[in-house]
């Protein structure tokens, strides 16, 4: 019943939610005589906040619409290479002719984006600093709820098997990119093809911020999930989609939950961020007050997960330590990240990672013995926290260079 009480209690905000929006351009809109009267901006900017904190933020676009190539500003079309139930893999297509397009011979990149709660687009900086020398695909999940229960379910397997098809669709030549909890199923994926000697094997697997082995340095995150038995995951966060949505009566852990989780784990940093927004508000600061606006339209959005794969995750990778242990199978077939020989490595670290710990992606190259030496590269981002390995400054100015450039040496 929470997940009903959520939407009824979303309902009875609403008219509240409305009136603050409507209040806050009262009080800054020049036409309206309020915007002149004695503490108009100050009387705004909480009206605003306000309508933040509560609003519901829906899924953003990329918005990518063009991108610099060679010194020459280049349109970009978002266009839908393959549909699946509970995955569409985008391109971004740059407008320009085949000859055109040949002739820069830039390198194809499939961007795995995470299925851990919120959208893709929270990879839109990843995107848009990887475009002027990639030729760039990206994973854009899902939202459970909007997926009726007739497409089916949709396991942890589902996903190393949705990754294994565009792998194939966009390879040989090929770079994948993993940000997050992608990197324990895209390892997997590439392993298993591996095995079966597959001849659209990848040529380089770059993997970031990871869980490949939640052991070492386990954070709040890791340290929830081993606390914690599996029975109370499913019976305390597993509810079924109202009958508003699409997906109704399919099991999901809910986006708001996770959202709950995900502000629970620095409140007072949250709280800091928005009283700096009133600030900013307040001062004039819209420069300022617009970056806050464009971190948390993608921050507060969120997504519901599929049950069994939230489940399966938490069971196999935070729990049983299937992957670094050796003991994943995957309908039957063993997980063995050696057989992988002939695909360069590289894995990034954030130096103050609070989600994935220290040594986490590094575990990678344990478990891959059987890639050479040579074709191997680690980075640990100095300063850098989760979010700003693949976003902000300290990702377009040092890790996406170092990224482009081990995509070079082994292309």
């Amino acid at each position: 019943m929470l997940y009903q009480f959520h939407e009824l209690n979303r309902s009875f905000m609403n008219p509240l939610i409305q009136w603050a929006e409507a209040s806050s351009k009262l009080f800054t809109n020049p036409v309206s005589p309020l915007a002149h009267t004695p503490f108009a901006q100050r009387i705004a900017a909480g009206y605003e906040l306000m309508y933040r904190l509560g609003k519901d933020y829906e899924k953003p676009e990329f918005a990518i619409g063009t991108v610099s190539v060679a010194s020459k500003t280049v349109p970009i079309i978002e266009e839908i290479t393959e549909k699946k139930s509970f995955c569409t893999l985008l391109h971004f297509k740059k407008d320009m002719s085949n000859k055109e397009f040949a002739a820069l011979k830039q390198p194809t990149v499939l961007l795995v984006a995470p299925l851990s709660g919120h959208h893709a687009t929270l990879l839109r900086d990843t995107v848009r600093s990887l475009l002027p020398e990639h030729d760039v695909y990206i994973t854009d999940w899902a939202d459970a709820r909007m997926v009726p229960i007739e497409e089916g379910a949709f396991h942890l397997h589902d996903y190393i098997y949705y990754v294994q098809d565009f792998i194939r669709k966009l390879g040989p030549d090929l770079h994948v990119i993993s940000v997050c909890q992608p990197t324990v199923p895209v390892l997997a994926a590439i392993s298993l093809m591996a095995t079966a000697k597959d001849p659209k094997l990848p040529k380089t697997m770059t993997m970031m911020g990871g869980p490949i082995d939640p052991r070492r340095s386990p954070t709040q995150v890791n340290n929830l999930a081993t606390e914690k038995p599996f029975s109370w995951f499913e019976n305390k966060v597993i509810y079924s989609v109202p009958p508003n949505y699409p997906g109704f009566s399919r099991k999901v852990y809910p986006g708001f939950l996770q959202h709950a989780g995900f502000v629970a784990m620095n409140p007072g940093r949250h709280a800091q961020s928005h009283w700096d927004f009133y600030m900013h508000l307040r001062t004039g600061d819209n420069e300022s007050a617009e970056e806050h606006r464009k971190f948390y339209d993608d921050y507060n959005a969120v997504l519901d997960m599929p049950a069994e794969y939230y489940l399966e995750t938490i069971k196999t990778v935070f729990q049983e330590f299937s992957l670094p242990m050796g003991t994943w199978e995957v309908e039957g077939k063993l997980v063995r990240p050696q057989d992988i020989k002939n695909i360069a490595l590289f894995t990034v670290e954030g130096e103050l990672d609070d989600i994935s710990g220290a040594g986490q992606t590094q575990a990678a190259h344990d478990l891959c013995s059987g890639i050479p030496k040579a074709m191997k590269q680690d980075f640990v981002a100095p300063g850098c926290g989760h979010y700003g390995i693949f976003s902000g400054r300290r990702w377009r100015e040092t890790i996406c260079p170092r990224i482009g450039e081990f995509i070079k040496n082994h292309a």
